[in-house]
Protein backbone atom coordinates (compact mmCIF):
# COMPACT_ATOMS: atom_id res chain seq x y z
CA UNK A 1 0.00 0.00 0.00
CA UNK A 2 1.40 3.74 -0.99
CA UNK A 3 0.40 7.06 0.59
CA UNK A 4 0.50 10.18 -1.80
CA UNK A 5 0.29 13.64 -0.13
CA UNK A 6 -0.82 16.70 -1.84
CA UNK A 7 0.15 19.71 -0.32
CA UNK A 8 -1.43 23.04 -1.20
CA UNK A 9 -1.99 26.65 -0.50
CA UNK A 10 -5.31 26.39 1.82
CA UNK A 11 -4.78 22.87 3.21
CA UNK A 12 -3.27 19.19 2.28
CA UNK A 13 -4.69 16.05 2.02
CA UNK A 14 -3.40 12.45 1.80
CA UNK A 15 -4.79 9.05 0.20
CA UNK A 16 -4.34 5.91 1.21
CA UNK A 17 -4.28 3.42 -2.46
CA UNK A 18 -3.14 -0.68 -2.86
CA UNK A 19 -1.55 -1.66 -5.84
CA UNK A 20 -4.48 -2.19 -7.84
CA UNK A 21 -5.46 1.68 -7.73
CA UNK A 22 -8.39 1.19 -4.50
CA UNK A 23 -8.43 4.25 -2.66
CA UNK A 24 -8.51 2.75 0.73
CA UNK A 25 -8.65 5.95 2.71
CA UNK A 26 -8.39 9.73 2.51
CA UNK A 27 -7.91 12.58 4.70
CA UNK A 28 -8.08 16.59 4.50
CA UNK A 29 -7.37 19.46 6.37
CA UNK A 30 -7.48 23.12 5.93
CA UNK A 31 -5.37 25.68 7.00
CA UNK A 32 -4.52 29.29 6.27
CA UNK A 33 -2.73 31.89 4.80
CA UNK A 34 -1.54 34.98 6.24
CA UNK A 35 -3.28 38.06 3.73
CA UNK A 36 -2.16 41.66 4.54
CA UNK A 37 -2.81 43.64 1.39
CA UNK A 38 -0.66 42.64 -0.94
CA UNK A 39 1.44 40.43 0.72
CA UNK A 40 0.69 36.77 1.65
CA UNK A 41 2.65 34.04 3.47
CA UNK A 42 2.32 30.81 4.66
CA UNK A 43 3.72 28.98 7.99
CA UNK A 44 5.87 25.89 7.37
CA UNK A 45 5.51 24.71 10.50
CA UNK A 46 1.27 24.36 10.32
CA UNK A 47 1.41 23.06 7.07
CA UNK A 48 3.41 20.33 8.22
CA UNK A 49 1.49 20.26 11.68
CA UNK A 50 -1.01 19.60 8.81
CA UNK A 51 1.00 16.70 6.88
CA UNK A 52 1.26 14.79 10.04
CA UNK A 53 -2.21 14.97 10.92
CA UNK A 54 -3.61 14.12 7.61
CA UNK A 55 -0.89 11.45 7.32
CA UNK A 56 -1.97 9.78 10.39
CA UNK A 57 -5.26 10.16 9.84
CA UNK A 58 -5.31 8.27 6.20
CA UNK A 59 -2.63 5.73 6.52
CA UNK A 60 -2.11 4.70 10.09
CA UNK A 61 -3.01 0.44 10.70
CA UNK A 62 -2.01 0.42 6.72
CA UNK A 63 1.19 -1.28 6.17
CA UNK A 64 2.72 0.82 3.72
CA UNK A 65 5.53 0.70 1.62
CA UNK A 66 6.05 4.35 0.06
CA UNK A 67 4.83 7.86 0.44
CA UNK A 68 5.68 10.27 -2.09
CA UNK A 69 4.61 14.18 -1.92
CA UNK A 70 3.84 16.78 -4.36
CA UNK A 71 2.97 20.42 -3.43
CA UNK A 72 2.30 23.69 -5.22
CA UNK A 73 5.61 25.83 -6.49
CA UNK A 74 7.38 29.02 -6.43
CA UNK A 75 7.07 29.56 -2.24
CA UNK A 76 10.37 29.14 -1.04
CA UNK A 77 10.58 27.61 2.58
CA UNK A 78 13.61 29.26 4.51
CA UNK A 79 15.02 26.72 7.39
CA UNK A 80 18.35 27.76 9.76
CA UNK A 81 21.21 25.35 10.76
CA UNK A 82 18.63 23.42 13.02
CA UNK A 83 15.85 23.11 10.55
CA UNK A 84 13.81 25.75 12.26
CA UNK A 85 11.98 27.78 9.39
CA UNK A 86 13.71 31.52 10.07
CA UNK A 87 10.63 33.20 8.38
CA UNK A 88 6.84 32.92 6.88
CA UNK A 89 6.83 31.61 3.36
CA UNK A 90 6.25 34.35 1.19
CA UNK A 91 3.42 32.79 -1.40
CA UNK A 92 3.61 33.73 -5.18
CA UNK A 93 0.81 35.95 -5.11
CA UNK A 94 2.92 38.38 -2.65
CA UNK A 95 4.24 41.91 -4.71
CA UNK A 96 7.79 41.34 -3.08
CA UNK A 97 10.11 41.11 -5.54
CA UNK A 98 9.12 42.52 -8.47
CA UNK A 99 12.11 45.56 -8.02
CA UNK A 100 14.27 42.18 -7.95
CA UNK A 101 13.14 40.68 -10.90
CA UNK A 102 12.96 44.14 -12.75
CA UNK A 103 16.63 43.96 -11.75
CA UNK A 104 17.59 40.32 -12.78
CA UNK A 105 15.55 41.57 -16.68
CA UNK A 106 18.31 44.22 -17.12
CA UNK A 107 21.01 42.39 -16.05
CA UNK A 108 20.48 39.55 -17.98
CA UNK A 109 17.90 40.54 -20.21
CA UNK A 110 14.31 38.67 -20.30
CA UNK A 111 15.37 36.03 -23.47
CA UNK A 112 18.57 34.95 -21.90
CA UNK A 113 16.47 34.01 -18.42
CA UNK A 114 13.85 32.63 -20.45
CA UNK A 115 15.89 30.72 -22.66
CA UNK A 116 17.94 29.19 -19.59
CA UNK A 117 14.73 28.63 -16.86
CA UNK A 118 11.89 27.89 -19.54
CA UNK A 119 10.15 30.67 -18.07
CA UNK A 120 9.17 34.15 -18.49
CA UNK A 121 10.46 36.19 -15.90
CA UNK A 122 8.53 37.30 -13.07
CA UNK A 123 8.23 38.13 -9.46
CA UNK A 124 5.97 35.00 -8.85
CA UNK A 125 8.85 33.33 -9.22
CA UNK A 126 11.14 31.63 -5.44
CA UNK A 127 14.38 33.46 -6.98
CA UNK A 128 12.92 37.09 -6.79
CA UNK A 129 11.33 36.21 -3.27
CA UNK A 130 15.03 35.04 -2.76
CA UNK A 131 16.51 38.45 -3.86
CA UNK A 132 13.90 40.53 -1.81
CA UNK A 133 14.38 39.11 1.49
CA UNK A 134 18.30 38.88 1.13
CA UNK A 135 18.12 42.80 0.78
CA UNK A 136 14.89 43.62 3.19
CA UNK A 137 15.76 41.04 5.69
CA UNK A 138 19.75 40.60 5.89
CA UNK A 139 19.81 39.10 9.28
CA UNK A 140 17.08 36.39 8.60
CA UNK A 141 18.97 36.00 5.24
CA UNK A 142 22.07 35.26 7.23
CA UNK A 143 20.53 32.55 9.45
CA UNK A 144 19.43 30.57 6.38
CA UNK A 145 20.86 27.06 5.91
CA UNK A 146 18.72 25.61 3.52
CA UNK A 147 16.25 26.19 0.62
CA UNK A 148 13.29 24.09 -0.22
CA UNK A 149 10.06 24.33 -1.63
CA UNK A 150 7.01 22.77 0.03
CA UNK A 151 7.14 19.13 -1.10
CA UNK A 152 10.91 18.67 -0.50
CA UNK A 153 10.43 20.41 2.58
CA UNK A 154 7.96 17.72 3.84
CA UNK A 155 10.12 15.06 2.27
CA UNK A 156 13.12 16.21 4.75
CA UNK A 157 11.00 16.58 7.68
CA UNK A 158 9.81 13.09 6.82
CA UNK A 159 13.06 10.81 5.80
CA UNK A 160 16.14 13.82 6.48
CA UNK A 161 17.19 13.46 3.03
CA UNK A 162 17.52 17.13 0.88
CA UNK A 163 16.42 16.81 -2.69
CA UNK A 164 14.14 18.41 -5.23
CA UNK A 165 12.74 17.19 -8.27
CA UNK A 166 13.12 19.14 -11.84
CA UNK A 167 9.48 20.22 -11.82
CA UNK A 168 9.46 22.19 -8.91
CA UNK A 169 13.11 23.52 -9.18
CA UNK A 170 11.77 24.62 -12.26
CA UNK A 171 9.46 26.80 -10.58
CA UNK A 172 11.92 28.93 -8.81
CA UNK A 173 13.62 30.78 -12.22
CA UNK A 174 17.02 29.49 -11.14
CA UNK A 175 16.73 25.66 -12.64
CA UNK A 176 18.52 25.35 -16.12
CA UNK A 177 15.63 23.09 -18.04
CA UNK A 178 18.50 21.91 -20.45
CA UNK A 179 21.50 20.84 -18.04
CA UNK A 180 18.59 20.04 -15.46
CA UNK A 181 20.41 21.74 -12.82
CA UNK A 182 20.78 24.90 -10.58
CA UNK A 183 21.68 27.74 -12.89
CA UNK A 184 25.07 29.18 -12.10
CA UNK A 185 24.48 32.14 -14.18
CA UNK A 186 21.40 33.20 -12.44
CA UNK A 187 22.67 32.97 -9.29
CA UNK A 188 25.32 34.57 -8.98
CA UNK A 189 23.80 37.61 -10.65
CA UNK A 190 20.94 37.13 -7.78
CA UNK A 191 23.71 37.09 -5.31
CA UNK A 192 21.94 33.46 -3.74
CA UNK A 193 24.41 30.81 -2.64
CA UNK A 194 23.99 27.69 -4.78
CA UNK A 195 25.16 25.19 -2.01
CA UNK A 196 21.85 26.37 0.03
CA UNK A 197 19.66 24.90 -2.49
CA UNK A 198 19.00 20.66 -2.49
CA UNK A 199 20.51 18.53 -5.42
CA UNK A 200 17.92 18.41 -8.30
CA UNK A 201 16.56 14.92 -9.35
CA UNK A 202 14.30 13.21 -11.17
CA UNK A 203 10.08 12.93 -9.86
CA UNK A 204 9.94 9.85 -8.62
CA UNK A 205 13.67 9.77 -6.62
CA UNK A 206 14.19 7.95 -3.38
CA UNK A 207 15.20 10.07 -0.83
CA UNK A 208 15.03 7.44 2.13
CA UNK A 209 13.51 5.44 5.23
CA UNK A 210 11.35 7.21 7.15
CA UNK A 211 12.94 8.88 10.52
CA UNK A 212 12.56 6.57 13.17
CA UNK A 213 11.42 9.43 15.37
CA UNK A 214 8.73 10.70 13.14
CA UNK A 215 7.44 7.01 12.62
CA UNK A 216 6.98 6.77 16.70
CA UNK A 217 5.47 10.19 16.60
CA UNK A 218 2.67 8.97 13.87
CA UNK A 219 2.39 5.53 14.85
CA UNK A 220 3.92 4.43 11.62
CA UNK A 221 6.15 1.77 10.45
CA UNK A 222 9.64 2.26 10.44
CA UNK A 223 10.03 0.27 6.91
CA UNK A 224 8.68 3.31 4.78
CA UNK A 225 10.05 4.36 1.78
CA UNK A 226 9.87 8.24 1.06
CA UNK A 227 9.85 9.52 -2.35
CA UNK A 228 10.40 12.59 -3.83
CA UNK A 229 7.43 13.22 -5.78
CA UNK A 230 7.11 16.70 -7.77
CA UNK A 231 5.20 19.88 -8.71
CA UNK A 232 1.51 19.90 -7.96
CA UNK A 233 0.38 19.88 -11.81
CA UNK A 234 3.05 17.33 -13.22
CA UNK A 235 1.48 14.60 -10.14
CA UNK A 236 -2.43 15.73 -11.47
CA UNK A 237 -0.96 15.01 -15.38
CA UNK A 238 0.43 11.65 -14.22
CA UNK A 239 -2.87 11.22 -11.81
CA UNK A 240 -5.33 11.85 -14.55
CA UNK A 241 -3.13 9.64 -17.18
CA UNK A 242 -1.87 12.21 -19.40
CA UNK A 243 0.38 10.32 -21.47
CA UNK A 244 0.72 11.62 -25.77
CA UNK A 245 0.66 14.88 -27.47
CA UNK A 246 -3.30 17.04 -27.23
CA UNK A 247 -4.06 15.58 -23.86
CA UNK A 248 -4.13 17.65 -21.08
CA UNK A 249 -4.98 17.84 -17.58
CA UNK A 250 -7.71 20.91 -15.74
CA UNK A 251 -6.99 21.05 -12.42
CA UNK A 252 -9.44 23.31 -10.41
CA UNK A 253 -8.58 23.61 -6.83
CA UNK A 254 -7.32 27.06 -5.69
CA UNK A 255 -5.57 27.95 -8.61
CA UNK A 256 -6.70 26.73 -12.11
CA UNK A 257 -4.35 25.42 -13.93
CA UNK A 258 -5.02 23.16 -17.91
CA UNK A 259 -1.39 21.76 -17.89
CA UNK A 260 -0.54 20.20 -21.57
CA UNK A 261 1.99 17.85 -23.05
CA UNK A 262 3.90 18.40 -25.80
CA UNK A 263 6.65 15.79 -26.99
CA UNK A 264 7.49 18.09 -29.72
CA UNK A 265 9.09 21.88 -29.29
CA UNK A 266 6.50 23.68 -30.44
CA UNK A 267 7.36 27.96 -31.06
CA UNK A 268 8.60 28.63 -27.32
CA UNK A 269 8.90 32.19 -28.08
CA UNK A 270 5.12 32.90 -28.44
CA UNK A 271 5.01 30.27 -25.18
CA UNK A 272 7.33 32.27 -23.35
CA UNK A 273 6.02 35.89 -24.45
CA UNK A 274 2.29 34.94 -23.29
CA UNK A 275 4.30 33.79 -19.92
CA UNK A 276 3.92 30.15 -20.28
CA UNK A 277 6.56 27.93 -18.87
CA UNK A 278 8.13 24.91 -20.44
CA UNK A 279 8.52 22.11 -17.79
CA UNK A 280 10.49 18.72 -18.20
CA UNK A 281 7.74 15.93 -17.75
CA UNK A 282 8.49 12.65 -16.49
CA UNK A 283 8.79 11.03 -19.82
CA UNK A 284 11.78 11.28 -22.08
CA UNK A 285 12.30 14.13 -24.37
CA UNK A 286 8.64 15.09 -23.27
CA UNK A 287 7.49 18.54 -21.35
CA UNK A 288 4.38 20.74 -20.39
CA UNK A 289 3.20 24.10 -20.19
CA UNK A 290 1.12 25.62 -17.66
CA UNK A 291 -1.63 27.65 -18.46
CA UNK A 292 -3.34 28.97 -15.19
CA UNK A 293 -5.26 31.63 -12.95
CA UNK A 294 -4.59 32.63 -9.35
CA UNK A 295 -8.60 32.43 -9.07
CA UNK A 296 -10.11 29.08 -9.38
CA UNK A 297 -11.46 27.99 -6.50
CA UNK A 298 -10.44 30.65 -4.73
CA UNK A 299 -12.56 32.68 -6.16
CA UNK A 300 -15.35 30.54 -5.28
CA UNK A 301 -13.78 30.43 -1.77
CA UNK A 302 -14.38 34.00 -1.55
CA UNK A 303 -17.82 34.15 -2.39
CA UNK A 304 -18.71 31.40 0.24
CA UNK A 305 -16.03 33.46 3.15
CA UNK A 306 -18.02 36.99 1.97
CA UNK A 307 -21.22 36.52 1.44
CA UNK A 308 -22.15 32.71 1.85
CA UNK A 309 -22.68 32.65 5.70
CA UNK A 310 -26.32 31.89 5.48
CA UNK A 311 -26.16 29.69 2.46
CA UNK A 312 -23.51 27.53 5.03
CA UNK A 313 -25.69 26.99 7.98
CA UNK A 314 -28.05 26.09 5.01
CA UNK A 315 -26.22 23.21 3.15
CA UNK A 316 -24.94 22.23 7.02
CA UNK A 317 -28.33 21.75 7.76
CA UNK A 318 -28.72 19.28 4.61
CA UNK A 319 -25.57 17.68 5.13
CA UNK A 320 -23.78 18.91 2.28
CA UNK A 321 -20.77 21.43 2.06
CA UNK A 322 -21.74 24.89 0.41
CA UNK A 323 -20.62 24.47 -3.10
CA UNK A 324 -22.71 21.20 -3.15
CA UNK A 325 -25.92 23.46 -2.01
CA UNK A 326 -25.19 26.45 -4.47
CA UNK A 327 -25.13 23.81 -7.39
CA UNK A 328 -28.26 22.62 -6.88
CA UNK A 329 -29.61 26.27 -7.16
CA UNK A 330 -28.44 27.45 -10.33
CA UNK A 331 -29.67 26.82 -13.83
CA UNK A 332 -28.50 25.51 -17.05
CA UNK A 333 -28.64 28.76 -19.02
CA UNK A 334 -25.34 30.96 -19.56
CA UNK A 335 -25.43 34.02 -17.26
CA UNK A 336 -26.20 37.82 -18.56
CA UNK A 337 -22.80 39.18 -16.52
CA UNK A 338 -19.36 39.35 -17.02
CA UNK A 339 -16.79 38.73 -14.16
CA UNK A 340 -12.79 39.16 -14.99
CA UNK A 341 -11.59 36.80 -12.75
CA UNK A 342 -8.40 39.10 -11.17
CA UNK A 343 -8.93 39.14 -8.14
CA UNK A 344 -5.75 37.85 -6.92
CA UNK A 345 -3.95 39.57 -10.44
CA UNK A 346 -4.02 37.69 -13.70
CA UNK A 347 -1.62 35.27 -14.37
CA UNK A 348 -0.96 33.97 -17.79
CA UNK A 349 -1.12 35.55 -20.55
CA UNK A 350 -0.56 38.64 -18.85
CA UNK A 351 1.27 38.04 -15.59
CA UNK A 352 -0.28 41.27 -14.16
CA UNK A 353 0.02 40.85 -10.51
CA UNK A 354 -1.62 44.34 -10.29
CA UNK A 355 -4.56 43.39 -12.83
CA UNK A 356 -7.94 43.90 -10.34
CA UNK A 357 -11.11 41.98 -10.30
CA UNK A 358 -14.66 43.01 -12.35
CA UNK A 359 -18.17 41.83 -12.34
CA UNK A 360 -20.30 43.45 -14.82
CA UNK A 361 -24.26 43.80 -16.27
CA UNK A 362 -25.43 44.10 -12.68
CA UNK A 363 -28.74 45.15 -11.89
CA UNK A 364 -31.19 45.55 -9.07
CA UNK A 365 -32.73 42.19 -10.85
CA UNK A 366 -29.44 40.46 -10.58
CA UNK A 367 -29.49 36.88 -7.74
CA UNK A 368 -26.27 35.81 -5.88
CA UNK A 369 -26.71 32.41 -7.84
CA UNK A 370 -26.50 34.19 -11.35
CA UNK A 371 -23.54 35.66 -9.54
CA UNK A 372 -21.97 32.65 -8.60
CA UNK A 373 -22.27 31.23 -11.29
CA UNK A 374 -21.00 34.29 -13.48
CA UNK A 375 -17.84 33.58 -11.26
CA UNK A 376 -17.15 30.28 -12.64
CA UNK A 377 -17.65 31.46 -16.56
CA UNK A 378 -15.25 34.38 -15.67
CA UNK A 379 -12.64 31.35 -14.96
CA UNK A 380 -13.46 29.57 -17.75
CA UNK A 381 -13.78 32.40 -19.95
CA UNK A 382 -10.36 33.09 -19.44
CA UNK A 383 -9.22 29.31 -19.87
CA UNK A 384 -10.65 29.62 -23.25
CA UNK A 385 -8.09 33.14 -23.61
CA UNK A 386 -5.06 30.84 -22.75
CA UNK A 387 -6.01 27.70 -24.86
CA UNK A 388 -6.59 30.34 -28.02
CA UNK A 389 -2.99 31.63 -27.07
CA UNK A 390 -1.53 27.98 -26.68
CA UNK A 391 -2.57 27.48 -30.18
CA UNK A 392 -0.93 30.03 -31.34
CA UNK A 393 2.43 28.99 -30.36
CA UNK A 394 1.25 25.14 -31.62
CA UNK A 395 -0.06 23.55 -28.57
CA UNK A 396 -3.80 21.73 -29.69
CA UNK A 397 -5.62 20.26 -27.35
CA UNK A 398 -7.94 17.60 -28.42
CA UNK A 399 -8.88 16.46 -24.15
CA UNK A 400 -9.21 17.88 -21.33
CA UNK A 401 -9.19 15.46 -18.01
CA UNK A 402 -10.83 16.98 -14.93
CA UNK A 403 -9.57 16.65 -11.16
CA UNK A 404 -9.27 18.94 -8.60
CA UNK A 405 -12.14 20.21 -6.00
CA UNK A 406 -13.48 21.87 -9.31
CA UNK A 407 -14.05 18.66 -10.57
CA UNK A 408 -16.55 17.24 -8.10
CA UNK A 409 -19.00 20.04 -10.15
CA UNK A 410 -21.22 18.82 -12.60
CA UNK A 411 -22.59 22.39 -13.21
CA UNK A 412 -18.95 23.29 -13.49
CA UNK A 413 -18.19 20.99 -16.02
CA UNK A 414 -20.51 20.77 -18.61
CA UNK A 415 -19.82 24.90 -18.67
CA UNK A 416 -16.40 23.95 -19.32
CA UNK A 417 -16.99 21.93 -21.99
CA UNK A 418 -19.82 24.22 -23.85
CA UNK A 419 -17.07 27.27 -23.25
CA UNK A 420 -13.49 25.37 -24.55
CA UNK A 421 -15.54 23.59 -27.01
CA UNK A 422 -13.43 20.27 -26.00
CA UNK A 423 -14.73 17.08 -24.40
CA UNK A 424 -13.97 17.34 -20.48
CA UNK A 425 -13.20 13.43 -19.07
CA UNK A 426 -13.97 13.01 -15.04
CA UNK A 427 -11.23 10.35 -12.88
CA UNK A 428 -12.56 8.13 -11.27
CA UNK A 429 -11.03 10.51 -8.06
CA UNK A 430 -10.89 13.83 -8.06
CA UNK A 431 -7.91 13.49 -5.93
CA UNK A 432 -5.14 13.18 -8.97
CA UNK A 433 -2.45 14.41 -7.22
CA UNK A 434 -2.11 12.52 -4.79
CA UNK A 435 -2.36 9.34 -6.98
CA UNK A 436 0.17 10.52 -9.06
CA UNK A 437 2.54 11.08 -6.06
CA UNK A 438 1.52 7.05 -5.35
CA UNK A 439 2.24 5.93 -8.94
CA UNK A 440 6.22 7.90 -8.74
CA UNK A 441 6.53 5.94 -5.69
CA UNK A 442 5.30 2.68 -6.37
CA UNK A 443 7.50 2.68 -9.50
CA UNK A 444 10.77 3.68 -7.52
CA UNK A 445 10.12 0.63 -5.05
CA UNK A 446 9.67 -1.51 -8.04
CA UNK A 447 5.55 -2.21 -7.35
CA UNK A 448 5.39 -1.34 -11.35
CA UNK A 449 7.22 -1.59 -13.89
CA UNK A 450 7.10 2.31 -15.44
CA UNK A 451 4.65 4.98 -15.26
CA UNK A 452 2.79 3.68 -18.18
CA UNK A 453 2.05 0.40 -16.15
CA UNK A 454 1.29 2.49 -13.07
CA UNK A 455 -1.10 4.40 -15.29
CA UNK A 456 -2.86 1.38 -16.59
CA UNK A 457 -3.65 0.50 -13.20
CA UNK A 458 -4.60 3.25 -11.44
CA UNK A 459 -6.38 5.65 -13.78
CA UNK A 460 -9.68 4.96 -13.58
CA UNK A 461 -12.10 7.41 -16.38
CA UNK A 462 -15.22 8.56 -15.36
CA UNK A 463 -17.98 10.39 -17.02
CA UNK A 464 -17.55 12.66 -20.21
CA UNK A 465 -19.20 15.68 -20.72
CA UNK A 466 -19.36 17.18 -24.25
CA UNK A 467 -20.23 20.71 -25.85
CA UNK A 468 -23.12 22.03 -26.76
CA UNK A 469 -23.27 23.42 -30.14
CA UNK A 470 -26.26 26.10 -29.09
CA UNK A 471 -24.76 26.73 -25.33
CA UNK A 472 -21.73 27.27 -26.94
CA UNK A 473 -22.38 29.48 -29.64
CA UNK A 474 -24.09 31.69 -26.41
CA UNK A 475 -21.23 31.59 -25.10
CA UNK A 476 -19.21 32.86 -27.52
CA UNK A 477 -21.57 36.26 -28.06
CA UNK A 478 -20.19 36.73 -23.97
CA UNK A 479 -16.56 35.67 -24.04
CA UNK A 480 -15.74 37.78 -27.36
CA UNK A 481 -16.85 41.02 -25.27
CA UNK A 482 -14.76 39.20 -22.06
CA UNK A 483 -11.68 39.63 -24.57
CA UNK A 484 -11.63 43.41 -24.20
CA UNK A 485 -12.13 43.82 -20.42
CA UNK A 486 -8.44 43.50 -19.58
CA UNK A 487 -7.59 46.55 -22.11
CA UNK A 488 -10.26 48.71 -20.98
CA UNK A 489 -9.42 48.45 -17.67
CA UNK A 490 -5.57 48.77 -18.10
CA UNK A 491 -6.70 51.85 -20.09
CA UNK A 492 -9.00 53.66 -17.43
CA UNK A 493 -6.45 52.71 -14.99
CA UNK A 494 -8.39 49.93 -13.08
Amino acid sequence: MIAGIDVGTTGCKCTVCDVDGTILAECYDEYFAEVEGSYGSLQPEIVWHSVKKVLTGAARGFPLQAISVTSFGEAPVLLDENDRPVMPTILYTDTRGQAECEELIRKMGADRIAQLTGTAPHSMYSICKLMWVSRNQPELCKKVSRIFLFADYIVYMLSGVAQMDYSLAARTMAFDIHKLDWCDEILEYAGIEKNKFPPTVPSGTKAGMIRKSVAADLGLSQDIMIVTGCHDQIAASLGTGIAKDGMAVDGTGTVECITSMFSRKPDTVKLQKNNYAVVPYVFPNSFVCYAFSFTGGALLRWYRDQFGALETIVAKQRGMNFYEHMNQKLGDSPSSLLVLPYFAGAATPYMDIDAKGAILGLSLDTTAEEIYRALMEGVTYEMLLNLERLQEAGVYITELRATGGGATSEVWLQMKADILNCKIVTLGSAQSGTLGCIMLAGVACGIYENIQQAQEKLVKLGKEYHPRSEAHEIYMHYYNVYKKIYAATKYIGI
